[in-house]
């Protein structure tokens, strides 16, 4: 066997020993939510077909042509009895692109689809698409937003970082062919994180937007935001509610997004969002969870103080550390929720939970009462309710080891 056959069966005896490991949960999980063992998405995932050109007279020593950096930052719904990831796959060259990848369970065994999404362009073509939230509508398309990123006209020759973001859409009916519409248009300088909700409101197609004056900083923008448009065809949003803003002292005070869209339950819509607050080793991203009225989607009812999910261990390792990112989950019909997030701009990772958990969890916990002495009050609360079975719990402890 020459080393050109041998190197190439040793990539492909790797990747199949990455795609098929199975995923077990963590110990020890916080009641809310379980973590897993493994990432469910990395670079490594890139078919080999993708990364290595296989003929051995154009690449005799079998050399990585089309690296892959990262695979992260992932859509998910729930299609033909497979858990589908909408990816945002970045290559060495800086550029993302979206690709599928499919479970038989969601947990674990997830393979890329042959060929990454051929997205069409707008008469301004992308120099960069990021982050799509999927979602199936009741006009039955599923819509995928995404952020489209161009270079800001306006900026000058020495700045090569300045760029616009705005909302890109398309949609499908098969996960297979998508068709390009125009972009969002708001009153907005900029616009990321937007996601269409998945019923109509009043006739209308609603979507959760966060406007932001600047490409990273959201300026006197920011808070996620509310609005509505007549078509999907040509989506104009004329007016925009802020719906969960931005809070001094927060895990949510330079920015918060809107994740996916949001779950429907019988006591409103469970909404993942992600909250931003500087550090002096950077931005640290974390997730949170709030509950909205079911008929009204601009009313906050429940909000748990603090953040649902941050980063942990490796996952606070990667190309943007420190950092967890979220824009797909599926709720199964036994009311199973599997939360796809993303690690430090590098790989993705399942949680599983089950909307009664997460309705306890919103519902039940305390709102953030955005003082110290407030806090502490709080707590003194729950250890005074705690000590009456305090002795008990301890004796059983004892009994039981």
């Amino acid at each position: 066997m020459t080393e050109f056959k041998k190197r190439l069966n040793q990539l492909y005896n790797n990747y199949e020993q990455l795609t098929t490991k199975p995923n077990k949960k963590q110990e020890s999980g916080n009641g809310i939510f379980d973590r897993y063992q493994h990432p469910v998405l990395t670079a490594a995932h890139a078919p080999v077909f993708w990364r290595y050109d296989l003929n051995p007279q154009t690449n005799p020593y079998l050399m990585e042509r089309f690296g892959i950096n990262a695979a992260f930052n992932a859509g998910a719904i729930k299609w033909n009895g497979k858990y589908l990831l909408v990816a945002r796959v970045e290559g060495w060259d800086r550029k993302s692109f979206f690709a599928v990848a499919e479970s038989p369970n969601g947990i674990d065994n997830f393979t890329f689809w042959d060929y990454p999404i051929d997205l069409p362009e707008t008469d301004e073509p992308d120099t960069n698409v990021y982050d799509m939230r999927l979602t199936l509508h009741e006009d039955g398309w599923i819509y995928g937003l995404f952020c489209t990123e161009r270079r800001d006209p306006e900026a000058p020759a020495h700045d090569q970082s300045m760029a616009v973001a705005a909302c890109g859409i398309v949609r499908t009916k098969d996960m297979v062919k998508w068709e390009r519409l125009p972009d969002l248009v708001t009153k907005s300088p900029q616009q990321r994180n937007v996601v269409v909700h998945p019923e109509f409101v009043n006739g209308k197609y609603a979507m959760y937007t966060r406007p932001q004056d600047g490409f990273i900083s959201a300026g006197t923008g920011g808070g996620i935001g509310f609005g509505l448009a007549d078509s999907m065809e040509n989506a104009v949003i004329d007016k925009e509610t802020i719906i969960d803003n931005k809070n001094y002292h927060t895990v949510y005070e330079s920015k918060n997004g809107q994740g996916p869209a949001p779950i429907k339950t019988k006591q409103g819509w469970l909404h993942l969002a992600h909250g931003v607050r500087n550090t002096a080793a950077g931005l640290r991203y974390v997730l949170y969870l709030f509950l909205t009225d079911l008929h009204d989607l601009t009313k906050v009812i429940h909000k748990p103080s603090g953040y649902f999910l941050a980063p942990e261990g490796e996952e606070r390792v990667g190309d943007v550390s420190n950092v967890v990112f979220c824009n797909g989950w599926i709720k199964d019909d036994d009311g199973t929720v599997y939360i796809y997030y993303a690690s430090s701009d590098t790989r993705m990772h399942v949680a599983t939970t089950t909307v009664d958990q997460l309705l306890d969890y919103v519902i039940n916990t305390p709102e953030d009462g955005l003082r110290s002495s407030l806090s502490v009050k709080r707590l003194n609360s729950v250890i005074d309710n705690n000590k009456k079975f305090m002795s008990t719990a301890k004796d059983e402890a004892i009994q039981a080891s």
